[in-house]
């Protein structure tokens, strides 16, 4: 699908080789008159060196930026000082051929985790990757793709808003198939508007719409050192933020949302993207625990690999959620059969509810009759292919 980026912005991908399949791995944005951003991590404890550079050149900038640099095929996390000093030196690097200060520049990584990241790749790679970067379709689909590490396509979404005759653009690019268990994984996300807006306002908007969609979403059940979402707006269609209304948020959220489900449906080794509907808890946050209770349990989601109406292993896990519970109250639908009635068994179709569970994609309905709060959780199974996939990533 070709997406055509908003106003201000330039893009380009290169090959620097760190990756051994010798896939571009190096992406970058420039923003020539530069924007006001915005930005979310990793609650990780062990955090990469571009996450804490990042968040550096974030407030020493006042939330400015000019440039984002992002490579793949390494994580550049757990390389102690010598890795800060790798993120540092790329951050000035790159703004000494652009002439602009190294905190304008925010950089990300991705990929395997202890290993050096290799700087005099990068810095060799500047001026080829300098030179590429343009505006449009093309650039922006190349972009994409060199952000990737074991994901199997790109993920890209937009949504426009028309105010007064001006179009605002708000488009999203994202990387991320495993690890991923966003309590804000090797997920990375970007996002680009030409909305004018100043960082206050954009970091209002972008904690609304991550917790509306990345916070709900598990693949595994890991949080990864990398996390970042990163919003920019350029300004350039004149259009603010306070004219739009919650026209903008909405438009926002409406990116966030498609990036977060591309990225489950493209987890590894996924066969079943599963939505959870956590109805009638006592707040979003207690449905958010049992959700993530739930889509981080081994024999839910094994379960959920064979098309197997198990529903005794999800009533488990919601009993070991750390929520306070009434298990006579709950209740459980696979799409609009009852497969548990007032915390227990009753009678369905066992033949009906295997076939709905092999589709590609079905609703499992969790009523718990304890409040008001509905929450939507993203998830899905976990099979043999995984366990293959990352039981050889780093050999």
């Amino acid at each position: 699908m070709s997406i055509n980026p908003p106003q201000g912005f330039l893009f380009s991908s290169y090959t620097a080789g760190i990756k051994a399949s010798g896939k571009p791995d190096l992406a970058f944005v420039q923003v020539p008159e530069g924007a006001s951003a915005a930005a979310m991590f990793t609650r990780n404890q062990v955090v990469a060196a571009p996450v804490i550079v990042g968040r550096e050149n974030m407030r020493a900038s006042g939330g400015q930026i000019n440039a984002v640099i992002i490579n793949s095929g390494n994580a550049n996390c757990a390389t102690g000082k010598p890795g800060l000093k790798a993120a540092q030196q790329v951050c000035a690097d790159l703004a000494r051929k652009l002439k602009i200060k190294p905190t304008a520049v925010f950089p990300s990584s991705t990929g395997i985790i202890g290993v050096p990241l290799p700087v005099e790749k990068i810095s060799a790679a500047l001026p080829g990757l300098i030179a590429a970067a343009q505006p449009g379709a093309e650039a922006l689909d190349a972009f994409a793709s060199a952000i990737l590490t074991t994901d199997t396509h790109k993920k890209v979404a937009s949504q426009s808003i028309v105010y007064g005759g001006v179009e605002v653009s708000v488009v999203g690019v994202a990387k991320g198939a495993g690890m991923i268990h966003p309590n804000m994984a090797t997920m990375l996300v970007y996002l680009f508007t030409d909305v004018a807006a100043t960082p206050k306002e954009l970091q209002k908007s972008l904690k609304k719409a991550v917790d509306l969609s990345f916070n709900n979403i598990s693949i595994d059940g890991d949080t990864s050192t990398n996390d970042t979402v990163l919003l920019l707006a350029s300004g350039k269609s004149g259009v603010t933020v306070k004219q739009l209304g919650g026209e903008f948020d909405k438009a926002l959220q409406k990116v966030c949302r498609s990036l977060a489900a591309q990225i489950v449906a493209d987890g590894e080794g996924v066969k079943h993207v599963v939505r959870l509907k956590i109805e009638q808890a006592r707040t979003v946050d207690q449905a958010r625990q049992i959700a993530r209770t739930i889509a981080t349990s081994p024999l839910v989601k094994t379960a959920w690999a064979g098309a197997d109406p198990n529903w005794g292993r999800i009533l488990a896990a919601i009993g070991r959620s750390g929520v306070t519970i009434e298990q006579d109250r709950i209740s459980i639908y696979l799409g609009d059969q009852q497969i548990c009635r007032k915390g227990g068994a009753c009678p369905f179709d066992a033949v009906r509810a295997h076939e709905y569970m092999s589709e590609p994609a079905y609703e499992i309905r969790i009523i718990l009759g304890a409040g008001e709060a509905n929450l939507d959780f993203l998830s899905c199974d976990l099979t043999a292919e995984y366990v293959h996939i990352n039981a050889d990533y780093s050999t």
